[in-house]
């Protein structure tokens, strides 16, 4: 949009909120403000997008996942390395 900087995505929300509150008078661009903002979570919701901050937590878990799995297969590999006991035969 003219005279918006660029911002990141998890701005949008707040950019167009400043915009409304800019061309509407205050009671009016609040109330519009919070439709807007409720219409554009809802549709983000349905689209299965998340916010920076939800990706950022994802990302984390699964690096912290990644590390586990490394730790247990290494465990599994040096238990499968052990020698068994003796089966009478």
């Amino acid at each position: 949009m003219p005279g918006m900087e660029k911002t990141r995505p998890g701005n949008v929300l707040e950019d167009l909120a400043r915009l409304v509150e800019g061309v509407f008078p205050q009671a009016l661009a609040e109330d519009l403000r919070k439709n807007l903002r409720g219409v554009l979570r809802g549709g983000l919701d349905r689209a299965g997008l998340v916010t920076r901050e939800e990706l950022e937590i994802q990302e984390a878990l699964l690096e912290r996942t990644r590390a586990r799995l490394r730790e247990l297969e290494i465990q599994v590999a040096e238990l499968e390395s052990r020698p068994g006991p003796e089966t009478p035969g």
